[in-house]
C-alpha cells in the first residue's frame, strides 16, 4: 500500500493555525468512485481513504509507515512567510503612493 506524509495547508475557512501543527499520513486512493445507479451517490469500495493518521512528527509518521511495510512519499511543509504589518503604515508620510480616498 501506498501512503502521504505530509503536513497540512491553512484552509481560507478558518482563522487559526492551531491544527496545522501534526503531520498527517493519508492512504493512496486504490479505487475509484463511482455513482450509485439507484440513489446517485459517489462511492467507493476503499475504505481506506477514509483513515487519517496525525503524528507529532514527521518521523513518527515514517516509523509508523516503514513498520507496517507501506511505501510513502513526503510532501515536505511550506515555510510562510510573514510580512509584519501595522494599520498606521497606510497613512505614513514615506509611502510610495500617497493616501488618497
Amino acid at each position: 500500500m501506498e501512503v502521504r506524509i505530509f503536513k497540512p495547508a491553512k484552509t481560507a475557512m478558518q482563522s487559526g493555525r492551531n491544527n496545522l501543527k501534526k503531520w498527517v499520513l493519508e492512504f493512496e486512493p486504490t479505487d475509484r468512485a463511482a455513482a450509485d445507479q439507484l440513489m446517485g451517490w459517489v462511492g467507493s469500495a476503499d475504505t481506506n481513504k477514509q483513515v487519517q493518521l496525525k503524528f507529532e512528527t514527521k518521523e513518527e509518521a515514517v516509523a509508523y509507515a516503514t513498520k507496517r511495510g507501506f511505501a510513502y512519499t513526503i510532501s515536505e511543509e511550506k515555510i510562510r512567510k510573514i510580512k509584519p504589518k501595522a494599520y498606521a503604515d497606510n497613512f505614513a508620510a514615506d509611502r510610495l503612493f500617497p493616501w488618497t480616498h
